[in-house]
């Protein structure tokens, strides 16, 4: 307090406070498992926002976070550029009445990679098999050429 000609005035700086919580969410970003896709530029969107609730970039690992502040389906677009040029996805997040995470969408191709993979041993083998049975019949014909 300052006492300026018998008056109290109380004087306040201009700073920022601060308080550390341990709530809300953490969305991972990356490109394969060990690249991230750090400071990416990202933009959310609350359930029904047609403006942005929060933009920014990742932090150097991938991370995204955010504490919903109403329950519903929150949209997190993620742009980001590596050697191999631009990519972008976007996800749904759904959040429930307690503001927990319910569910998320995976992409098509993290969603479905054991179909993916199954179809593709299976195609594999296939093709290895054909490529043996051709060669059997081609030096079984040689054999009688001969």
């Amino acid at each position: 307090m300052v006492f300026i000609m018998g008056i109290a005035v109380q004087v306040e700086a201009h700073s920022i406070n601060y308080l550390v919580e341990q709530k809300g969410m953490a969305v991972r970003a990356y490109y394969a498992e060990n690249d991230p896709a750090a400071y990416s530029e990202y933009e959310l969107y609350g359930p029904g926002d047609k403006e942005p609730h929060q933009t920014g970039r990742t932090d150097k690992n991938g991370y995204v976070a955010f504490v919903p502040d109403r329950p519903g389906i929150w949209k997190l677009q993620i742009w980001g550029e590596s050697q191999h040029g631009y990519h972008g996805v976007t996800t749904e997040i759904t959040v429930d009445k307690d503001l927990r995470l319910v569910s998320f969408s995976k992409p098509l191709v993290a969603a479905y990679t054991k179909i993916i993979t199954g179809v593709s041993l299976i195609f594999g083998l296939f093709g290895l098999y054909a490529l043996w049975l051709s060669h059997r019949r081609k030096s079984a014909q040689d054999s009688v050429n001969q």
